[in-house]
């Protein structure tokens, strides 16, 4: 597989899997087992998501490193409730940190290729005359 298929995969399973943690978190507190009946504020947790969605569909390499510290956040909340909670939450929790554990995969090994790539391009125009 070469870095351009390898860059393009990590940048789709990102952009997923931040998607996915959005539609779960609004889902999950507004609807399938919100803390209090009809929803409740806890939705409002999935906003600071929503500031790297364009980043990653711009490519910023920059957005990339900060989400993956980022998404340990939302894996501790998925850790904590999928302990503590009761059947579905618990569920969902699990959901949360499989999602977590995706999203951190696919932003490190983006970077991990994408700055490989970056040393073989430099590499190689030093040796160009």
């Amino acid at each position: 597989m070469n870095k351009a298929t390898k860059i393009d995969m990590t940048r789709w399973l990102a952009l997923g899997s931040l998607i996915g943690l959005i539609t779960l978190g609004l889902a999950w507190e507004l609807w399938l087992a919100p803390i209090r009946p009809g929803g409740s504020l806890l939705a409002l947790k999935v906003l600071p998501l929503c500031i790297p969605l364009a980043g990653i569909l711009k490519n910023r390499m920059y957005t990339y490193r900060w989400v993956s510290l980022l998404v340990w956040l939302y894996f501790t909340e998925g850790a904590v409730r999928a302990w503590s909670d009761r059947p579905p939450g618990n569920y969902l929790a699990m959901a949360e940190v499989l999602l977590c554990l995706l999203l951190f995969a696919a932003c490190a090994l983006h970077v991990r290729v994408r700055l490989k790539n970056s040393k073989t391009l430099a590499a190689t125009s030093l040796e160009t005359p």
